[in-house]
């Protein structure tokens, strides 16, 4: 029995030593590796084989028979230029491949199509997307909406925090120039150790490196308000004025460099629209508002890239990114009226060096340094007080005042590949400082605050009709409190009459002190992640994490990840249809250096927090004096001493199947739980008129006590039907739950939370994407885009201060008693926003807003023309010019998408949305202010 067993374990590996395998790395002319190539392997009467290689360029060819072969390796815009003979010998082997420039003219797909078959590597799942080429030029131009495109093929993230970006492997810089991009890389090897976030919604971005002759292109965007539809929030059509150009060239410098350089320029005028509810200046009655604001925007963006062969296996690369901002008018939109703008200028600057060496046969060393530099200012219009009623408009001046900020971040990489025997290992670390040097004035000079409440019924002659000798009490929406505080005030009246009467501000809040503050801020993080094909149809990956921060105690952040792949009916000689995946991981979330910067602004020392409810003195500022000698309430932040890192536990199950060539088709299960979750506690809410603290003073308390669960069902597809169609789609049904959205989420009542567990904000249950590229005759591509999701949840609060916390968060009740003064009829019921003792509140983000559907088309027509740039044949393709114009269609149907929805049901605009989604209110670089828009773009190759 024990010979048998022996003889078991012994036989499958006696049988692996009559074949070989071919392992190796598979980079470019930088150094650089390249992910998703394609390598195929052929002998003399024997069929081809094909693999792709991994995120990493790591690549593996199991089960060949010894002997010679011919190996071809290409990825976009990347070909080995010489095909290379190979001898195996049984066991292992080991080649290295480097990829250089395909010309024009060249063909660089290996395989009939551009879409891998399914596999068992860690990178291949079928849930990925590789974009490049004709599926990159698809997208927009735009930085913004590019990343916005990017981000709905990537899917919803699994997780609370949303998906994330690297470029070159770097978190937290700025997308560059699609012209520079060679390929994206989203939701790959999800459970990768070498990643701190989630890996479902990642997107990966790669830039392109220098060319092996001289090339370029220069491009622009012509945009128009005369082509668009009118923003169905505004009265009028907005001005839009947009003129991009975009000039890129790559080649070489000497025998051992190579240059690419991308400058562009995006001026942008972009009409600002305001949807509000304001007081007409004849009788001071409320009415709608709309205005347009032109907020003149202005960017400039260099971006060179030098590759340099420093020896035979060592490569250097360096990235420099510097953006130039301005934009006059940021801040304007929704509810903030013209004299809430501001002018803000930023300017970035981001350096990049990559150092990779191929050590041996068989590993490789990327070593990798950046360094981030972000300097905004902003200038406010105006300094008067925040006039602020709540669910009408936003007066007065900008709460910032002056405000700069300096962000320096600092990032270091160290990552080693090594190929031994069937396993890939991947191992480094990432250590990051980030300093910040800011100087915030925030609401310096104070705010009034106007909500809604309880207020008597006044006849014509402005004064309260009585039943029974008694007011008559009627709910007041903020608008109203307003008009009422304006026209007794006119009357001179007291503030003690102008409160009786319903009017008065609800709340002042003013700080002082020291408006500068800086501090920085390490993290490190090494790991280890092991690639180990088990059998040629199994696969098992195994990683660990380990993170570790400053500006917090704990120190216990290990994340173990696991995956693995199977191919039931697969072997070494027959290519797999099914593909089998399930893996499971830890991902942490670093506390951010604003949340401690925060803690220490306002700590009651740095600055000072006063809030004042029922003021008597509106419109005018209190005296420091005043402010001291009234009964105000002194508002302090602090971090929970038992704070801990929060993190998810995700799980997922996926399903991969290959319909035909060309096609693969993933069903994916994810189950994400999310542990001690960012939220905030008022830990001195007053109960029954006591404070547990002795005093008066609100302590905000950052916590890590939330919860998150969340399960998601996605179906993704690929498919090359031919050489004319490329199809991709994803549809994901999701139901996630949480007590918490982040450090802004306050429980409505501190001293109840029954109800705070309910939808998340990720709570999207449907989600659809459908995009690709038809080619068409005479050189017409087109390039659609679709999304359709349903509506996001969003919270229904009374828009008072319920419990003596200074927020106004507090949920309304369900109505008991239908004839309870003040009640208001929704389509959520009849709610009370002054819950009597007993009421059930309504749960936390019960509303649901309304879907959203898009539909974006690009269409080209390119002309060849110009000298042949070979010998071979006459196509146009190898003409030295090439002319593309085409038209970039965003939401050609016209579709209205509303934005964030008004909850609070005081509001006169509650469960409806007074601007489009996606609308930054000019606070950044937008090009939203119609909605349906189109831009012309003209792009000569060369």
């Amino acid at each position: 029995m024990k010979f048998a067993l022996t003889a078991c374990c012994i036989f499958p590996f006696s049988l692996a030593a009559q074949t070989a395998t071919l392992r190796g790395f598979v980079t470019d002319s930088s150094g650089a590796s390249v992910g998703n190539a394609k390598i195929s392997i052929a002998a003399e009467g024997r069929a081809a084989q094909m693999r792709a290689s991994d995120g990493r360029g790591a690549y593996a060819l199991d089960n060949l028979a010894p002997g010679v072969y011919v190996v071809h390796a290409s990825a976009p815009q990347l070909i080995l230029l010489e095909p290379v003979t190979v001898t195996l010998t049984a066991g292992a082997n080991v080649l290295n491949l480097q990829l250089g420039i395909a010309p024009v003219t060249e063909q660089v797909s290996v395989g009939a199509d551009d879409t891998a078959p399914v596999s068992t590597d860690s990178s291949s799942n079928a849930s990925a997307m590789v974009l490049k080429g004709a599926a990159l030029e698809a997208l927009s131009d735009n930085a913004e909406d590019l990343a916005s495109d990017l981000q709905a093929l990537a899917g919803p993230s699994a997780g609370p925090g949303g998906g994330s970006i690297f470029v070159d492997g770097f978190s937290g810089g700025e997308l560059p120039p699609k012209e520079s991009i060679r390929e994206v890389r989203i939701n790959q090897n999800p459970f990768s150790p070498e990643f701190d976030k989630l890996g479902l919604g990642r997107i990966e971005i790669l830039t392109k490196p220098g060319a092996d002759r001289w090339r370029g292109n220069l491009n622009y965007n012509l945009g128009t308000s005369a082509w668009n539809s009118r923003n169905p929030y505004s009265d009028v059509k907005a001005p839009l004025l947009l003129n991009e150009w975009e000039n890129f060239i790559s080649g070489p410098l000497g025998k051992r460099a190579s240059l690419t350089l991308d400058a562009n320029q995006n001026n942008v005028d972009n009409g600002s629209i305001i949807n509000a509810v304001t007081l007409n200046a004849q009788n001071s009655a409320a009415v709608p508002f709309f205005d347009i604001f032109k907020t003149i925007q202005r960017r400039t963006r260099l971006y060179p890239r030098i590759d340099y062969q420093l020896s035979e296996h060592h490569t250097l690369s360096f990235r420099y990114d510097f953006i130039h901002g301005d934009i006059d008018g940021a801040g304007i939109g929704g509810f903030d009226l013209i004299s809430r703008g501001a002018h803000s200028k930023y300017m970035i600057h981001v350096a990049q060096a990559t150092e990779t060496a191929v050590l041996g046969s068989g590993a490789v060393n990327e070593t990798r340094f950046q360094f981030y530099r972000n300097q905004f200012e902003s200038i406010p219009n105006s300094l008067d007080p925040l006039v602020q009623v709540l669910g009408a408009f936003n007066g007065g001046g900008a709460r910032g005042g002056k405000f700069s900020d300096t962000l320096a971040s600092y990032e270091f990489q160290n990552y080693t590949t090594m190929v031994r025997g069937p396993h890939v290992w991947r191992f480094g670390v990432r250590v990051r400082l980030l300093t910040d040097d800011n100087v915030t004035p925030w609401n310096f000079n104070g705010t009034f605050t106007f909500g809604g409440g309880l207020g008597p019924m006044l006849g014509p002659d402005n004064q309260p009709v009585l039943s029974g000798g008694q007011p008559v009490l009627v709910q007041l929406d903020s608008i109203e409190r307003y008009r009422r505080t304006l026209v007794f005030q006119a009357l001179h009246d007291s503030p003690a009459q102008v409160r009786l009467l319903g009017g008065g501000a609800s709340q002042f809040s003013i700080s002082t002190g020291t408006p500068g503050i800086s501090g920085s801020q390490t993290d490190a993080s090494p790991f280890f992640g092991d690639e180990w094909r088990v059998r040629p149809n199994l696969t098992l990956n195994l990683g660990l994490r380990y993170e570790v921060q400053n500006h917090i105690g704990d120190h216990r952040d290990w994340a173990p990840r696991v995956g693995l792949a199977w191919a039931p009916a697969a072997s070494g000689k027959k290519q797999p249809k099914t593909v089998l995946r399930a893996g499971f991981g830890i991902f942490y979330d670093r506390f951010s250096l604003n949340n401690s910067l925060t803690a220490r602004r306002y700590d009651g020392v740095v600055q000072q927090q006063y809030v004042k409810a029922d003021p008597e003195f509106f419109p005018r500022l209190p005296t420091a004096l005043e402010l001291a000698g009234l009964q105000t309430s002194q508002v302090t932040q602090k971090v929970d001493s038992a704070f801990r890192s929060p993190y998810v536990l995700q799980t997922s199950f996926a399903l991969e199947r290959q319909l035909r060539t060309g096609t693969s088709l993933a069903l994916t299960y994810t189950n994400t739980r999310g542990v001690h979750m960012l939220r905030s506690l008022d830990s001195n809410a007053p109960l029954a008129g006591v404070y547990p603290l002795g005093n008066v003073n609100p302590v905000f308390l950052m916590t890590s006590s939330g919860v998150y669960r969340q399960n998601q069902l996605s179906l993704n597809f690929n498919s090359k039907v031919n050489k004319s169609l490329v199809l991709t789609g994803s549809y994901t049904i999701n139901q996630a739950k949480s007590n918490t959205d982040g450090l802004g989420t306050f429980p409505a009542n501190p001293y109840n939370y029954s109800g705070e567990y309910g939808p998340a904000s990720a709570d999207v249950r449907h989600r659809l994407s459908l995009g690709g590229t038809i080619n068409l005759k005479w050189a017409v591509r087109l390039s659609p885009l679709v999304n359709l999701q349903s509506g996001a949840p969003f919270d229904i609060t009374t828009g008072g201060d319920l419990y003596g916390t200074t927020l106004f968060n507090g949920r309304p009740g369900i109505a008991i008693n239908p004839a309870r003064p003040g009640l208001i009829s929704t389509a959520y019921g009849l709610l009370d926003p002054n819950p009597a003792p007993g009421e059930a509140l309504i749960p936390r983000n019960f509303g649901r807003g309304g879907g959203q559907f898009s539909f974006n088309l690009r269409v080209g027509k390119t002309i060849a023309f110009g000298p042949e740039t070979s010998s071979g044949g006459r196509s146009p393709s190898n003409r030295r010019y090439h002319l593309t114009i085409s038209m970039a269609g965003r939401n050609l149907v016209n579709h209205t998408n509303p934005g964030p929805i008004i909850g609070d049901i005081t509001s006169s605009l509650f469960g409806r949305a007074n601007q489009m989604a996606g609308n930054v209110n000019g606070e950044g670089f937008s090009e939203n202010a119609n909605n349906r828009r189109l831009e012309m773009q003209i792009k000569l190759a060369f």
